[in-house]
Order: structure tokens, then sequence, then C-alpha cells
């Protein structure tokens, strides 16, 4: 059963708390309650980007990986541009890529694997069984050609911290070195491993810590499509 799902962006109660804590001001947030479409989304949440607070906004969230994507953000018009890209692509990764997680994240898309589908238990080795799920996302980035890529590996809290640590960092490492081998330039990835201090569920249960066990790949615009898009908005 594919365990897929598209999502809408949505801004984080997190993230707006604080922006209010900043004193931005009541009209945004206002406005922020009431945005239906991703473009309105993108743009608003760029507002904030441009006061300096995008990579503040992802550390709130308590994830690398979506923090990448929001301090990423341009904002405005040009951010409505690279929004409706980027929803078109998430549609299409979902598609292609049945066996992994595809959400819209601001202006850009994390896309989630659980670990188990890409390694054995304690192994950093990509399962062949799993190369076509990475494949497939190395065939979709290179023909686009103007997104940034951050790999992140994460773990759960069974076993030794600094084990668990480094094993989330070969397995980043080993999924980037993979996209790349398929065509994905390696200037464009960078990886980063966080053991089992990012968890999305309790780990009191063998089904939560599974949640916890995942490879997450951060998809946001690189400076040619943000130029692109600025160009098109007229900015």
């Amino acid at each position: 059963m594919p365990i897929s799902t598209f999502r809408r962006p949505a801004l984080r109660r997190p993230a707006l708390t604080t922006l209010a804590a900043l004193s931005l001001g009541g009209p945004l947030l206002g406005g922020c309650a009431a945005l239906n479409t991703n473009k309105e989304q993108g743009a608003a949440i760029g507002a904030a980007a441009g006061a300096g607070l995008g990579a503040l906004i992802g550390r709130s969230n308590g994830s690398t990986a979506r923090g990448a994507i929001i301090g990423a953000v341009v904002g405005g018009a040009a951010g409505a541009v690279i929004g409706h890209q980027m929803d078109q692509r998430a549609k299409t990764l979902e598609q292609r890529i049945p066996n992994a997680r595809v959400e819209r994240v601001g202006e850009g898309i994390l896309v989630t694997f659980e670990s188990g589908l890409l390694y054995d238990f304690g192994s950093d080795a990509v399962k062949p069984a799993a190369q076509a799920n990475l494949r497939e996302l190395a065939q979709n980035l290179s023909s686009y050609g103007d997104m940034n890529v951050m790999v992140v590996g994460h773990t759960d809290a069974k076993g030794d911290d600094a084990f668990n640590q480094a094993l989330s960092q070969r397995r980043a490492a080993n999924a980037a070195a993979y996209l790349a081998s398929q065509g994905v330039p390696r200037d464009r990835i960078t990886t980063a491993g966080r053991g089992e201090t990012e968890p999305v569920a309790p780990n009191d249960t063998d089904a939560n810590m599974a949640q916890n066990r995942r490879v997450e790949v951060a998809l946001y615009a690189n400076e040619a499509l943000k130029q692109r898009a600025r160009t098109q908005a007229g900015n």
C-alpha cells in the first residue's frame, strides 16, 4: 500500500506565534489566517523571511529540513511564482515515487522516506530494492536543474546516542551520493544527520519509533530559479 500523500502547505501555528512575538503586526497575521492558496501562503511566508526571519521560523518548527526550505523563501510575487511551480513538481513526485511522503512546505517540497525502505536495520547501505525510489527522485531533480537539495537522516531513540548520530549522518551521506551518481550535481546537495534529536512521534511504541526512523529530502529554489521568478514577477 503506497504511503504517499500530497499535502497543501500550511503556516504552522508555532511560526505564527514567533512572528507575533516579534511584533510584525496584526495585519500580516490576520491575513495569514485567511489564506487559501499556495501562492498566497508563499508570499506571506516570504514577507517574514524578508525581515530576516526565515531561518527562525524553520527552527521554531524543530526540523532541519523544514528550516532549510523556509529559510530560503523569496516571498512576494516572485515567491508566488516559485510556489506555483513547486505545486506542479510535488504532484509529479507524488505520482512517480509511491513509497515516499511528498509534502509542500513554504516555497519548497519535503520528501520523506521511511528508513526501513532504504536501509537494512543498523546499515547505511542503500538497499538495491530501494534504489528505484532515489533514482526516480534524481531523474526529476536532474530534469529541473534549478532546485537545491538537503538530505537529512534521522533515527529513533533506541540504543546509543553517538551511534545513532553517526548512523544518521552516514545514511544521509550515502543517499546523497546515490543521487549524485544518478546525475544530480553534487554542489547542489547538502547533508545532515540529526540522530534522535528531531522525532516526529514519541519513542514509546514500535510504530512511533518507525516514524522517527526516516530520511528527509528538502527541495527548494536555487539562485537561478529565484532570479527567473523575480524576472517573471517583474521585481
